[in-house]
């Protein structure tokens, strides 16, 4: 063993002893006759102590060769340390260093391996084995480690089998491009990665499997940002013989665990909204509950006044921000830019300060006067000392708009505390949603999501009132995990396919295997995925997901560490049949 204890184990309870630990050199510093290492791994940090006077000579001259990065073997006795660190799980102690062996010296890194470093994201990103070793980055995949154990663990008290899937599949859609993978020994064939285990999940279930689980890779070749990879990782799920509540309640369930283990946090019953009311009162389907600012609609009020821009509009709503009666014209004039850019696109806003006097001052003044504004505050829930913010245009539009300063304001309010946690489930969204350019219906989950049963005759009059059974779990404003009932015969498979717009021969060749399954027996199934990476990285108190994976790509999809994706050489493509050309 090249080591009899690790780095942040030894304490006082170990004095006297002799040891032997191996590590990394943190940093050194020689005062001439004493020199003083921290030696660093996983589990911490050890000081050692070179002593002129107590040291063999060539260990002595040895230690100030030693530069940053260095992996050592020590051997020594644990003694008392003078200077005690109570920062430190070991600082009561240090190793008198007897014998050292250097098994690798190492390059100056080329930033510092410390919690606060000198290296920017990409050259981190470039040497990320050395970004590993930095707590910051080493504790989020330890955190990530203890997670997935407490989800192995929870759904497997419950029976949940965990069941790999292939990688290598056909192309289906999905939502998302494929990324592709070319046959060698099937000229002109290709697989493709996996967006989700959906098709396999479902055969598990026709295959008796009852309760399937895995954490499993998934692959979609979409636009990149701060919460999305082009591989990411999932807790797929899925039941046999289960209605919505069923599943609602075991993943509710699950996240429950998760709180209480991971962050010593228990949370009640989660409440549980429709599509329909999360979009009207907070323009999104995902809202964050941590903070109030719900959407106050307007119209009966401030319309048929004399102010053309409200008149004109399909939908007038606000919201009340909590104590910023006292923002200043400068400020109000830079949330007004704020909502103007490309990025959330308003034409403009209105604002209502309400005053402690109980009066209110607009920059609509003119045309409301102050009976008028104070419907406006008594819909949107405005107190005195709040200021009232007030958006108006096309209803989707709109309320897209308002979602994002919402988001905004409460960020700079300081709303969002990430140490807070506030789940909720989002039910009955949209079978159906229409494409304005093809004026075709697709999936809002996928083609396998069923309708709700009292519902169905709406498919061919009304497709766009089909409410699917399917529902989100939310996380502080983040959706996490989502999921639905599926279709488990083939009649009504075919008839979603239809009204999808599949032709028969679109819907044999790529769903044939599923129909074909679905002869034999299938039960009624349905199931959930949660996103772990951005899971781990909520529970974690972060916005990104990328310290929680290992070996992340950066925002063009790119490796740059190992310089991925890359090209292949001709010999290789001509294995393939593959020709490339370049535009």
């Amino acid at each position: 063993m090249y080591r009899s204890h690790n780095c942040g184990e030894l304490n006082a309870s170990h004095i006297n002893q002799e040891v032997t630990l191996a590590g990394w050199v943190q940093k050194s510093r020689d005062k001439g006759f004493m020199n003083w290492v921290d030696l660093r791994d996983r589990y911490g940090i050890t000081q050692l102590l070179f002593d002129e006077s107590r040291s063999e000579k060539s260990v002595f001259e040895l230690a100030k060769t030693l530069g940053r990065e260095f992996v050592v073997q020590v051997k020594g006795t644990v003694i008392e340390r003078e200077a005690k660190n109570k920062n430190m799980a070991t600082g009561e102690i240090e190793i008198l260093v007897k014998e050292m062996t250097i098994l690798n010296a190492a390059l100056t890194p080329p930033f510092t391996i410390e919690d606060e470093t000198d290296g920017g994201e990409d050259i981190r990103m470039k040497y990320r084995y050395l970004d590993i070793r930095r707590n910051p980055v080493k504790n989020s995949l330890l955190f990530r480690h203890k997670v997935a154990m407490e989800v192995r663990k929870y759904l497997s008290d419950l029976d949940f089998c965990e069941v790999e899937t292939p990688y290598l599949i056909k192309s289906t859609p999905e939502g998302a491009r494929d990324f592709v993978v070319p046959s060698r020994m099937n000229e002109g064939q290709f697989y493709a990665l996996p967006q989700s285990p959906q098709t396999f999940k479902q055969l598990l279930m026709v295959g008796g499997m009852d309760k399937y689980f895995q954490i499993v890779k998934c692959f979609r070749d979409e636009d990149l940002r701060a919460d999305r990879q082009p591989e990411f990782t999932q807790i797929d799920c899925e039941m046999a013989f289960v209605e919505q509540e069923d599943i609602l309640n075991v993943f509710e369930g699950l996240t429950r665990h998760l709180l209480k283990e991971i962050k010593g946090i228990e949370v009640e019953k989660f409440p549980r909204i429709t599509y329909d009311y999360a979009m009207k009162t907070y323009g999104n389907d995902k809202p964050d509950i941590r903070f109030d600012m719900k959407f106050g609609e307007l119209n009966e009020v401030a319309q048929h006044k004399e102010f053309p821009v409200f008149n004109a509009a399909e939908l007038v709503v606000g919201i009340a921000a909590p104590n910023c009666a006292a923002y200043t014209r400068k400020e109000i004039d830079a949330l007004i830019d704020w909502v103007k850019r490309p990025q959330v696109g308003a034409s403009g806003m209105v604002y209502v300060k309400c005053e402690a006097d109980g009066s209110y001052k607009s920059s609509v003044d003119k045309f409301y006067d102050q009976d008028d504004l104070a419907k406006w505050a008594e819909i949107t829930g405005a107190k005195a000392g709040d200021m009232i913010f007030v958006l108006s245009g096309p209803a989707d539009k709109t309320r897209a708009q308002l979602s994002a300063l919402r988001m905004e304001l409460a960020t700079r309010l300081g709303l969002r505390n990430p140490a807070e946690f506030a789940p909720l489930w989002v039910v009955d969204f949209p079978l159906l949603e229409l494409d304005e350019e093809s004026g075709r219906w697709h999936a809002m989950h996928h083609p396998f999501t069923s309708p709700k049963p009292e519902d169905m005759e709406l498919l061919a009059t009304d497709p766009g009132k089909v409410r699917a059974n399917a529902y989100d779990m939310v996380l502080n404003g983040n959706e996490i995990g989502g999921g639905s009932i599926r279709i488990h015969d083939k009649a009504t498979q075919q008839l979603m396919f239809k009204y999808l717009g599949f032709t028969e021969e679109e819907a044999r060749n790529q769903f044939g295997f599923l129909m074909d399954a679905f002869q034999f027996g299938a039960p009624p199934h349905g199931g959930l995925a949660f996103g772990l990476d951005r899971l781990v990285a909520i529970l974690g108190g972060q916005e990104t997901i990328r310290d929680f994976i290992a070996f992340p790509k950066n925002n063009s999809g790119r490796d740059v560490m190992i310089d991925a994706p890359s090209t292949i050489d001709d010999a290789q493509l001509k294995e393939l049949h593959i020709k490339v050309e370049l535009k």
